[in-house]
Order: C-alpha cells, then structure tokens, then sequence
C-alpha cells in the first residue's frame, strides 16, 4: 500500500499566463475510488485557497480531511461510485511548486522572486495531473470558494471538458469587498517587522502578520448572526485577558484559529494566491458571461450559495446560475439556509450534500 499523497513532475519550463515562467513544476496529489476502464466517473475537486490535497481520509492516510463528511465511501461524494481527485495549487505549499518552494536555479525559496501567479496556471497546472492519469472528459468539476475560480478557468481554457460544473459559495469575480478584505490581510503580512521583504526564517516568521490576516479572513468566513448565536457577549478565560483584548469569547475564537494557522501555512504563498483570487475575472475579454458559458460548458450545472455569505455574495451565485441557464444548461441553483457565512460549505456539509449527491447521480 502505496502514500496517500502522489507527486506529479514536470521536469520542463512551465509558462505562466501574465509571463515569466517556472523552470520545474511538482503537484502534491491525492484520489480517491477507482477509475473506470473507460476512464469516465472522475470527479475533479478544486480547493480553497488554504487546504491542500487532502480533501478525505483513506486507509494510506486515517487523517481526516478537509471535506471529511463529503467525500468517501456512500458519503454525498461516493467513492464506491466515483474516482475522485483533488491536486494541491500551484502556488500553495501544501506539497506543490510555490513561493515556499525552493528555485532550483539558486538553491534558495523563490519567495518574492516567484514570478505573478493566476488562477489560469493553477487550472493548467492541474490539467498536467489529470493528463497524467489520462483522463479526457471529467464526469464533475466541483469548485468551491477560490475552487469555483479555478473552476471556471479550467472551463476557459479546456471548454466541453467537463459533463456536470459545481459552482459553490463562488463568484466569476471577485466584489471590491472581497478585494479590500484580502488586501488589508496582505497589508498585515507585508509590513510585520518580520516578513524583511519576503526574507523571514523559521525562527523569525512574520506571526503577528499572519495572526492578523487569518483573523480577518475568519471574520469574512463566518457570519454575524452566527456569532451572536454562539457567543453573544459572553467573557473568555481560555487567554490571559489584556489590557485592550481578550476579554469575550468572540476573540478568544479568533486567537485560537489565529495561532492554529501560523506556521501551517506560508506567508509568501498566502500573499500570491491572495492577490491570485483578487485578478481573476472570468470574462476578462469583451465576452459575457453567458457567452462564456456558450463556449465553454454544456452539461448540467449545480450552483449553491448562503445568504449570509458576505465574501462571495448570494447575488454573484445567482448571476452565474442566470448565465448559465441562459446558455442552455440544465441548471440547478439553491441558496442555502445556513447562519455560517462562506465558510458553511466546510462547516454545514449536509446541507451542502443532500444538492451535490442528487446532481451528481
């Protein structure tokens, strides 16, 4: 019995989609279910911009996973039906090529020096893996959150590649919101007395920075009515209480993510899928977006969003599921009842499966 987690080699340039290139690529990759002779039941999962390849345990790895509930044996995903496939970004350091990685034409981390990085090449990147495998026609893509981007940039460039899309808490673009809460957590990395222009060591990591940034995303993941519901104004006694913090519950939650975060995950490579997910537009040439769904998918699409999603808007799952119609697909849209904000596809999973299971049979 083999690892869990596979790696996929490039051992040639790999140009990047806003230019410059990467002289070696390597794509941390795991699956789940078996392949069909005809190699036509495969499920490709698209990540967030956080998690790695390991979306489910397995028995190379009892771990459990990110979408844990979701994926497995006669879970909403089905193994025992499905081959499903999850590849860590590019750009991640979750095990594939990223800022974290070491240039092999210096010896050192790219760090700064990795060249700008596009949801596109996370796309292409993958392709590599599913090409590897020798699949041609992906029975599902299944994209939520900076996945429903990278999602969408697969159809772009590999149009009809996909019979069935699932586009979850997602948008074609990112709101100025969005952007201007990821920008404020670029800020706090960036100016940590630590991060010495992407020069920081393991002993001197830029922690407060990243503290910041992770509290802030957790504050745009979740929503208000679910903190009122579970902390209300209550006091905390988990953190010595300070002379401006710490005193409810609501920060001691926000800590305790803060410090779980740090150090699991690269500040450089936070930096560049950041800024990755804020450039992204689906229709960036003079196209529609229905015009884009024209061209690039025809099949059976799933769209779900929650109304307490403040980071991708319900608007924006309802504008792809117009689009989507528009162009001909048989559409499925739901907005969700969920107090959980965007994070709610992670954190309410059954609400979530009873949609994803119906439309993936």
């Amino acid at each position: 019995m083999g690892p869990a987690t596979h790696y996929f080699d490039l051992e040639q340039p790999f140009p990047l989609y806003r230019g410059g290139r990467l002289p070696h690529v390597r794509l941390a990759w795991e699956f789940w279910g078996e392949l069909d002779a005809d190699k036509s039941n495969a499920v490709l999962i698209f990540t967030g911009l956080s998690p790695g390849a390991h979306a489910a345990s397995s028995a190379q790895d009892p771990e459990p996973g990110w979408w844990e509930g979701m994926i497995g044996p006669g879970k909403y995903i089905d193994t025992d039906r499905y081959f499903v496939l999850c590849v860590n970004s590019l750009g991640s350091c979750m095990g594939s090529t990223g800022p974290a990685s070491i240039n092999p034409e210096t010896g050192k981390p790219w760090r700064l020096a990795f060249p700008e990085l596009a949801i596109e090449d996370i796309a292409r990147a993958t392709r590599l893996v599913v090409e590897h495998l020798g699949i041609e026609t992906l029975h599902a893509v299944i994209g939520p959150s900076m996945g429903g981007l990278t999602a969408l940039a697969w159809l772009k460039q590999y149009p009809q590649s996909a019979r069935k899309l699932a586009l979850i808490s997602t948008a074609c673009s990112a709101t100025p919101m969005a952007i201007a809460i990821r920008s404020l957590q670029r800020e706090a990395i960036v100016t940590d007395r630590n991060f010495r222009d992407g020069n920081y060591t393991e002993d001197d990591w830029p922690e407060v920075g990243m503290r910041l940034a992770r509290k802030l995303g957790m504050i745009s993941y979740r929503s208000a009515t679910e903190w009122q519901q579970r902390f209300g104004r209550q006091s905390q006694d988990y953190f010595p209480p300070t002379l401006f913090g710490m005193r409810f519950a609501v920060e001691s939650y926000l800590e305790t993510h803060a410090r779980k975060f740090v150090g699991q995950f690269d500040p450089c490579s936070y930096l560049y899928l950041s800024r990755a997910m804020d450039n992204f537009d689906f229709c960036d040439s003079s196209e529609t977006l229905k015009r884009m769904f024209d061209r690039c998918f025809s099949g059976e699409a799933l769209v779900l969003g929650v109304k307490t999603d403040i980071l991708f808007p319900l608007t924006q799952q309802k504008d792809l599921a117009a689009a989507l119609e528009a162009s001909g697909n048989d559409v499925t849209y739901q907005a969700l009842p969920s107090v959980q904000g965007h994070d709610a596809f992670l954190a309410d999973v059954p609400t979530f499966g009873k949609p994803i299971r119906k439309w993936l049979q």
